[in-house]
């Protein structure tokens, strides 16, 4: 499925954001452990990116992972997400991103469950 682009500017995204979503997604900031909204969460539903509502990951995938954030072993399909290197903090990291909005998302390790054995560890 091929995403439709949202393009807004910075102030625009100010606006209909919370601070912290804004901080977050906008600014490749992260929520602290243990506090995000859907960190602990059991419904069943689709998770959406904050800032452009694109389905991104399934209650199907997500599992508890014990770091303190929402982890999913697969986004919703191949173009729900993007990745790309992440040098910052003096680490070599994948991030994740909307591939809608260019939101940060947060970071994919290789150490999550079958059947991808991955660990789409995200924010929001």
């Amino acid at each position: 499925m091929t995403r439709n682009r949202v393009h807004k500017n910075e102030d625009d995204w100010r606006k209909e954001l919370t601070p912290e979503q804004f901080a977050v997604c906008r600014r490749k900031g992260t929520e602290p452990a243990f506090t995000g909204e859907y960190h602990d969460c059991k419904e069943e539903g689709v998770y959406r990116c904050a800032c452009c509502g694109n389905e991104l990951f399934s209650s199907g995938a997500k599992f508890d992972s014990g770091t303190g954030w929402p982890s999913f072993h697969s986004p919703m399909d191949d173009d729900a997400v993007r990745t790309e290197p992440d040098v910052s903090h003096g680490m070599h990291r994948t991030e994740v991103l909307c591939s809608a909005c260019d939101a940060h998302l947060g970071h994919v390790f290789g150490d999550g469950p079958q059947p991808t054995g991955l660990r789409y560890c995200i924010n929001y």
